[in-house]
């Protein structure tokens, strides 16, 4: 059983954020889902974006931060898109990090330094989702899996953004299934 801190993206902490820990913990890890935006929720993404930059990505980076200093330090970290950030820092920063699973995103590795040995990742993208790979987080993925011990690039056919999140017309049930079971793989091991 691992305990994980998942993030939600820029819509906020949805129905579909919390289906997906639901999943998580009927496999039988303990889940956290902070709501980084104060309990805001939003329609678009753009939307989502717009009210994230208005905060301050680093003040939403900091909200992650405190999320996780009110827990153990042995935690995975997991994040939606908007929520990699977060997430991704705690991994590559935080002492007692066991993994990271970082869906629709990627940051490259000048920001937060080098893949700290010993902590696996997987890193869950479309190979057409515009934002992905139009944004760089393909790359930095990329040169993430290229450094690391143990990291993992799974790529899904086609150009959704939010496809693990069952509330949304960008919903694909088929990579969702395929990501969660390879998620629980990591987490299994952790």
């Amino acid at each position: 059983m691992a305990e994980v801190l998942l993030f939600h993206h820029a819509l906020g902490r949805t129905a579909g954020v919390t289906a997906f820990a639901h999943r998580l913990r009927v496999a039988g890890h303990v889940v956290h889902t902070p709501d980084l935006f104060d309990g805001r929720t939003f329609d678009r993404i753009d939307e989502g974006v717009a009210h994230a930059e208005a905060v301050g990505m680093d003040t939403v980076i900091d909200r992650g931060v405190a999320a996780a200093n009110q827990l153990p330090d042995e935690l995975g970290y997991a994040g939606f898109s908007l929520g990699v950030p977060p997430a991704q820092k705690l991994a590559q920063t935080r002492p007692g990090a066991k993994g990271a699973l970082l869906f629709y995103a990627c940051v490259p590795t000048e920001f937060f330094g080098p893949w700290p040995t010993g902590v696996p990742v997987q890193i869950h993208g479309k190979d057409r989702d515009p934002i992905f790979t139009g944004e760089g987080g393909l790359e930095a993925a990329r040169q993430i899996t290229e450094s690391a011990d143990d990291a993992e690039l799974f790529l899904y056919p086609g150009d959704q953004h939010y496809f693990a999140d069952s509330t949304l017309p960008t919903f694909d049930p088929d990579a969702t299934e395929l990501l969660v079971e390879r998620a629980l793989g990591l987490l299994a091991r952790v």
